[in-house]
Formats: structure tokens, C-alpha cells, sequence
């Protein structure tokens, strides 16, 4: 028996309200504790009100609330599959012929489209507020800043302290054994902004506390430019600080990623963790999907086992078991173990052939 087009609709609202009360329950309990994480971080900064604490709690709200969306999708399945269980409304259909796989996939074709929302809209959203949460908390919990980007014409290092500012441009870099760059100028202001020098070097390197630079032309307002053969400019920059303002893939949007990962690549960057990102949100949609298959192996069982609160239960630590072994896979995928394309795709696609067996074998027996 063909499913109507009037029962796929009335599921697919049941569906799509009971992840959305989901989505947003989850992101109440994350506001909740991460701003009371973020009290304690500013307990003692005499500068930083109340109103600044939640805006900071807002603006990470929607990266935070990313992490929580496969479960989100999870819970509402098994809510809205148990809600047609005890009104009966799924053993009618059952009697009447309908297959599991007809009145599941109006809730797989809408978990696939939540995905496929969130990828181009949701994440571009959330990376740039996470983007301007990291501004703040540079300023008002850490009081210093550093931060690497890159461009076309090279990639900028800034550098904020009690000292000064420096902003530093190279033409070419390598993060492999510590941070060492090429063609590179360094220019120096005051507090006030005032211009206070400019470094041209042929290279330099990172090393703890200072920069190590090579053939270097100094020039300051008061002076003629001297030529030094090597020259030491203090920072209080570590290797690990700079690779920490790189390597943060949820600042960038969904659609500037690919270009990111080409321009950090060009630049001599490694940029395995953004391309790893880029891969899993190209395959949230079937994470999305598949969080459905696994809703209905536990909520198909309740109908005729019973043991409602112990299957439910077993459904969350399923979708735990999953998040686990995703971060362990994106973990992997990161070190170098297994390529970035296998890292982000390995644990979905998995996943999805772990739900469709289990239903095949409680459906078809």
C-alpha cells in the first residue's frame, strides 16, 4: 500500500515540531550552564558586567547548539514515533500495509533537509557569532590577543599587548615545526596607535619570547633605516597560541571554507583540521538522516516488547556511542592516522548501515 500524501505531511509536522522543541530545550540547558561557566571565568574581572556575560553566552549559543543538533534530531524522532505509537495511529497503518520504510521516510527526507539548512545557513550564522564571541573574550577574560589569518597576498599575524601592537604580514609560512615565515614585515604601533617602527626580514621564527629574524631592515619615526643580520623583537606569542587562532575551523562560514583551505595551503599552512570540518558538515545531512533510522530501531521495539523507559535509554546511549565515536574518527583524521574524507564521512555512513540493518531485521525478520 502506497503511504498518502496527507499521512506523510501530518508525520513530517509531528516530526519536524517535536526536533524543534527538542532543539530548543537543548539550547536552553547549554545557555544555562555556559553562562554560568562564563561568571565563573569573569568572577574576577573587575570590568565585565552581567549584560556583557550573557551577550557572550548568546553569541556562542548557536556554535554550542550545533554540537547538540544530531541529538536533537534523535529525540524528537523517538518523540514523535512514540506519540503515534500510544495514539495507535502507526499500528493502523501497519494494518493497513504500510511498511516501515514508507511512514519513515517523510521524517528522513526532513531530518536531510534540516541537515542541508544547517550546513548553508545555520553554520554561516554561527560562525560569524562564535567569531565575534572569541573578540570579546580576547578582550575582556584573556586581555591580550593574537590572531593568524589568511589572505591572497599573504597571511596576517596580529598581536595585542600591554606593550603595544604589532601586526605581521608574510608572503609564505610553515606551522610544521613551529611557526617559521618568509618575506616578512612587521609593523609596530603604541597603545595610542601611534606608528612606532617597521621590521622588514627575510625570515623569522617563532622561539620562546622573542622573534628570530633574519637580514632585517629596522626603521623608526626618529631614524635612517639599519640593516641588522639577525635581530630579536620580543613577543609574548607561543607557537601553540598562534596555531590555537588558526586552527579554529567553526569561525569560518560553510561557504568560504573551500577558499580558506586553498589560500591556507598556498601560504604553506596545514589545514587538515578545516578541510576535516568541511567534510563533516558536508555530511551532517546524512548524520541527520540516519539519527532518524536509529529513533525508529529503539521506538519500532516499544510497540512490541515493551519497556518503554529502558529502549529509550538504550536510544541515548546509542546517539552518545555515535557522537564518541565521530569525535574519535575527527581525532584520527587530525593526527594524520586516516585521511580527512574518510575521518568525516566514516562514522555517518556507518552509522546509516548500522540503522538500515537493524530495521531490516525487525521489519523483514
Amino acid at each position: 500500500m502506497h503511504l498518502s500524501w496527507t499521512f506523510s505531511r501530518y508525520f513530517s509536522r509531528q516530526f519536524l515540531s517535536a526536533v524543534g522543541v527538542s532543539f530548543l530545550i537543548c539550547l536552553a540547558i547549554i545557555f544555562l550552564a555556559d553562562f554560568v561557566e562564563l561568571l565563573r571565568r569573569t568572577s574576577t574581572k573587575e570590568d565585565v558586567g552581567i549584560g556583557i556575560v550573557i551577550s557572550m553566552a548568546f553569541l556562542r549559543l548557536p556554535s554550542l547548539g550545533w554540537e547538540v543538533m544530531p541529538f536533537a534530531v534523535l529525540i524528537g524522532g523517538m518523540a514523535s514515533l512514540l506519540r503515534l505509537n500510544r495514539s495507535h495511529e502507526l499500528v493502523v497503518a501497519r494494518a493497513a500495509g504500510v511498511s516501515v520504510w514508507q511512514f519513515l521516510m517523510p521524517a528522513v527526507f526532513v531530518a536531510f533537509f534540516i541537515g542541508v539548512i544547517a550546513v548553508t545557513v545555520y553554520n554561516p550564522i554561527a560562525a560569524t557569532l562564535v567569531s565575534q564571541f572569541g573578540q570579546l573574550e580576547t578582550k575582556y577574560i584573556k586581555g591580550r590577543a593574537s590572531l593568524l589569518s589568511v589572505a591572497q597576498t599573504g597571511f596576517w599575524l596580529r598581536e595585542s599587548d600591554e606593550n603595544g601592537k604589532s601586526v605581521v604580514h608574510a608572503l609564505r609560512g610553515s606551522s610544521t615545526d613551529g611557526i617559521e615565515l618568509q618575506d616578512v614585515i612587521i609593523f609596530r604601533y603604541s597603545n595610542d596607535n601611534v606608528f612606532a617602527g617597521r621590521l622588514d626580514a627575510s625570515s623569522a621564527q617563532l622561539r620562546p619570547g622573542y622573534w628570530q629574524l633574519q637580514e632585517v631592515w629596522l626603521a623608526e619615526p626618529s631614524g635612517q633605516p639599519k640593516f641588522h643580520e639577525t635581530y630579536q623583537l620580543a613577543t609574548e606569542l607561543q607557537p601553540d597560541r598562534v596555531q590555537e587562532s588558526f586552527n579554529r575551523p567553526e569561525t569560518i562560514s560553510f561557504w568560504d571554507l573551500p577558499e580558506f583551505i586553498d589560500l591556507a595551503e598556498e601560504a604553506g599552512f596545514s589545514a587538515r583540521q578545516h578541510r576535516i570540518h568541511f567534510h563533516s558538515l558536508l555530511a551532517s545531512p546524512i548524520l541527520f538522516a540516519t539519527m532518524v533510522l536509529v529513533a525508529a530501531t529503539f521506538s519500532m521495539r516499544i510497540s512490541r516488547l515493551g519497556g518503554v523507559g529502558q529502549l529509550i535509554v538504550a536510544a541515548i546511549f546509542a546517539g552518545f556511542m555515535l557522537f564518541f565515536l565521530t569525535r574519535l574518527s575527527l581525532a584520527f583524521g587530525s593526527s594524520g592516522i586516516i585521511p580527512p574524507v574518510l575521518a568525516a564521512w566514516a562514522p555517518a555512513l556507518i552509522a546509516m548501515l548500522l540503522g538500515l540493518s537493524a530495521l531490516f531485521h525487525l521489519e523483514d525478520g
